[in-house]
């Protein structure tokens, strides 16, 4: 509320008029960051990512529909109990939606987003069976889940080998954390289907310790290794890949293991290292001019800039880009420019992007056409398959956007949610 103060004199009485103006409510985007702690590295690129989007929009277009728009960021650590009392304490600042960027975080936070009527987007991350929307209501993870990336990678090595796993070893390096664990499940029943081999290996918080693991993996030798690690776990991986002199072409992890920060520790050592992908990578998107223009040299980002192009800062530019699509879509479904956390959770559920909208944001084939309905939260599920090129020290796709199992992928989301759902007494939503 703006005042304006006006002053009469009538004799020694003074007499002062408040007449309120009602400034522009702001369109609210907590960002649950992790600046500090062993995963800060990550969450500073993705971090800085988020927030310099938001920026660009306020700076170049004057926010979402004209409303301006604010960013709260709450530090967290990757620690779920910090997230939590980070959702705790900005829920009422009017957040629109809460990414938590942590499986942890995002397990716990599921009922509280489902009860206080607020969205939540776990973009490639999180519980996979919320991508079903009768179950899950206020919760999104696409475009794409983890089970989605495992049967991806899956299907990938599969065609290396001709279309014929059966009788192959493929070993999963997994973070010994909710989200390392979630795409056991899916790899298992991948096994039986194609006849391969599955090796766990569980690394211990925060997986700077791995030697026993990668002596098994030497002296099993299995055809292929994935990994699912996160921060200092991954650089620690690959180098000891390399100490093995493990063939790097057949070291493939999951889009969280697939950062500039994961392969420059081990140099040369690194070439040929493989990760799915759910999206672009590099700078040589036409926003990146905006970017450049509007915020890294008005002074405005997040950070230093050094981190533009990254593949996590790219990600969390592309996080805060499909949540400012939600946005603009809640304010054309409800005639408003000011949005509730209501009104924001229908505009990620009516969210279409194709490829004409990607190339007027800038982001020309960015990442796969996204089409988010009442029953399907998690999105298109595609994935392609990125390599890094240690001597050019850059990323590149080596293969277009395809996509995972449906049989086997769909028929695990529909068991998990249908036993969420008993657990909790919820009664699936009728998208008919």
């Amino acid at each position: 509320m703006k005042y304006i103060k006006l002053l009469f004199t009538t004799g020694v009485t003074l007499i002062f008029l408040a007449i309120s103006t009602m400034a522009s409510a702001e369109l609210v985007f907590p960002s649950l960051s992790y600046r500090t702690g062993p995963y800060a590295p990550n969450g500073i690129q993705f971090a800085d990512g988020y927030e310099d989007y938001f920026t660009l929009l306020n700076e170049r277009d004057g926010g979402i529909g004209g409303e301006p728009i604010k960013v709260i960021e709450c530090e967290t650590g990757y620690n779920t109990e910090k997230g939590v009392e980070c959702y705790e304490s900005t829920k009422g600042q009017g957040a629109l939606v809460y990414q938590p960027l942590s499986t942890g975080i995002t397990y716990q936070l599921i009922p509280k987003v489902t009860a206080d009527d607020i969205p939540m987007h776990s973009m490639g991350y999180g519980r996979t069976s919320a991508a079903n929307g009768k179950v899950f209501s206020h919760v999104f993870n696409y475009p794409g889940t983890y089970w989605d990336a495992a049967s991806i990678i899956i299907k990938y090595v599969s065609d290396q080998e001709g279309g014929d796993l059966n009788g192959k070893k493929i070993a999963l390096v997994y973070h010994n954390s909710a989200y390392g664990k979630e795409p056991i499940r899916t790899l298992e029943e991948l096994s039986k289907k194609h006849g391969y081999e599955l090796v766990l290996l569980a690394v211990d918080h925060p997986g700077q310790e791995q030697k026993s693991q990668w002596l098994q993996i030497r002296r099993d030798r299995p055809d292929y290794v994935l990994m699912w690690g996160w921060g200092v776990m991954n650089q620690v991986a690959i180098q000891e890949a390399a100490n093995i002199r493990y063939p790097m072409d057949k070291f493939i992890g999951v889009w969280w293991s697939a950062s500039e920060n994961d392969v420059l520790p081990a140099g040369d050592s690194a070439n040929g290292y493989k990760a799915i992908a759910m999206h672009g990578v590099g700078d040589d998107f036409p926003i990146y001019e905006d970017m450049r223009k509007h915020v890294l040299d008005a002074g405005k980002a997040a950070g230093d800039g050094s981190n533009l192009g990254t593949v996590l800062y790219n990600r969390g530019m592309y996080a805060a880009m499909l949540a400012a699509e939600a946005a603009k879509t809640a304010q054309e479904i409800h005639d408003t420019r000011a949005l509730t956390p209501s009104q924001m959770r229908d505009g990620m559920e009516a969210l279409k992007i194709d490829q004409a909208r990607m190339a007027e944001l800038g982001l020309p084939n960015f990442g796969p056409e996204i089409n988010v309905t009442c029953e399907n939260h998690g999105g298109p599920g595609l994935g392609a398959i990125q390599q890094w090129d240690a001597g050019a020290k850059q990323w590149s796709l080596i293969t277009d956007f395809t996509g995972a199992d449906r049989e086997i992928v769909d028929a695990l989301i529909m068991e998990d949610s249908d036993a969420y759902a008993a657990e909790n007494n919820i009664t699936p939503r009728d998208c008919g």
